[in-house]
């Protein structure tokens, strides 16, 4: 028999109050593993920003306690995206389920890694220092190419399900392709640098193996918060970029369900997303290129600059040119 996986118009146009329990306990109905992970989050959250407090250590040149408060911030969202995006997928209940656990259990095992680490006053990330270190440090690898196949599984079935807007159903299904793209940047953090290399050619030992910035050390010199070098190549650029596509994307496709015009025809929407789509790819590869060249997000060259208002004059043309077309077929 074959399997149905055709879905019902989603519930975007729902105009009742939203309110935080009740959004909380319509997740949990859904998918008690991944809800469970994002209300933990938020506990991990609300201890980190005790010890942002009440801690004054500094790890690489940043707060202990700031990077599990940001991964907090991070898994809490991504969870909850998750859940709202497997209720479009229909027909396929014990691959969610496996999807979801595998999820659940990589994403809490990197948030153990990194609050233990930031309770050792230690970095979690890159350290090879210890046979400990690089258990824990291999643990979190493991788990971060774990989570890209689920995130990678979920883009698939998405495109084996049917949906009447096929505007939104791409927006769902660009969104987690863009953001598999986002999280397979990290890949190039893991190696190690030319710096690190020669240190251990020197030492005869290698403390630390790969990085987020390109060009100079990490902990320098960088954006408040988020830590993005001002002097160099960063990585976490794209990969912070790249892996929100999965919540920008959707909700330009819920926009254009709930208030686009009426003019606007289905094909025209759908055009509309995939130029988002695209441009956000676009977007991801530049950020990516730019902090391979070793060039901080706030310092561009000629070249960066150019590549940028090439690509935001190709968007704004290809949305101008949608929307001209729609209009004529309209009147």
């Amino acid at each position: 028999m074959a399997v149905d996986t055709t879905i019902e118009a989603p519930e975007v146009r729902d105009r009742a109050p939203w309110r935080v329990r009740d959004l909380v306990a319509r997740a949990w109905s859904l998918n008690r593993p991944l809800t469970f992970l994002g209300l933990a989050m938020i506990a991990v959250l609300a201890v980190a920003t005790a010890g942002l407090v009440l801690d004054p250590r500094v790890i690489t040149g940043a707060p202990a306690w700031l990077k599990p408060a940001k991964f907090a911030i991070s898994i809490a969202i991504y969870s909850f995206t998750f859940v709202w995006l497997l209720t479009f997928v229909r027909g396929y209940p014990r691959l969610v389920r496996a999807l979801s656990w595998m999820t659940v259990l990589m994403l809490g095992l990197e948030m153990v890694v990194i609050g233990g680490a930031a309770a050792l006053g230690t970095t979690s990330h890159f350290n090879v220092s210890t046979p400990a270190h690089v258990a824990a440090w291999s643990a979190m690898a493991s788990a971060i190419v774990v989570t890209w196949m689920a995130n990678l599984g979920v883009g698939i079935l998405l495109l084996r399900q049917r949906l009447a807007d096929r505007a939104f159903l791409w927006s769902l299904r660009l969104g987690v392709a863009v953001s598999s793209v986002g999280m397979g940047v990290a890949f190039f953090m893991t190696s190690p640098t030319a710096e690190q290399l020669a240190t251990a050619r020197a030492s005869g030992s290698l403390p630390m193996a790969g990085a987020h910035s390109v060009g100079v050390a990490d902990g320098g010199p960088g954006l408040p918060v988020v830590g993005w070098s001002t002097v160099g190549g960063d990585l976490r650029v794209a990969h912070f970029v790249g892996l929100h596509a999965l919540q920008v994307l959707p909700l330009l496709g819920v926009a254009l369900s709930r208030f686009g015009p009426a003019w606007l025809g289905a094909r025209h929407r759908v055009a509309l997303v995939w130029t988002a789509g695209l441009s956000y790819f676009g977007l991801v590869a530049l950020a990516t290129w730019q902090a391979l060249r070793g060039q901080s997000l706030v310092r561009p060259d000629a070249l960066t600059v150019w590549t940028a208002a090439t690509l935001a004059v190709v968007t704004v043309a290809a949305i101008a040119v949608t929307i001209a077309h729609a209009r004529r077929r309209a009147n």
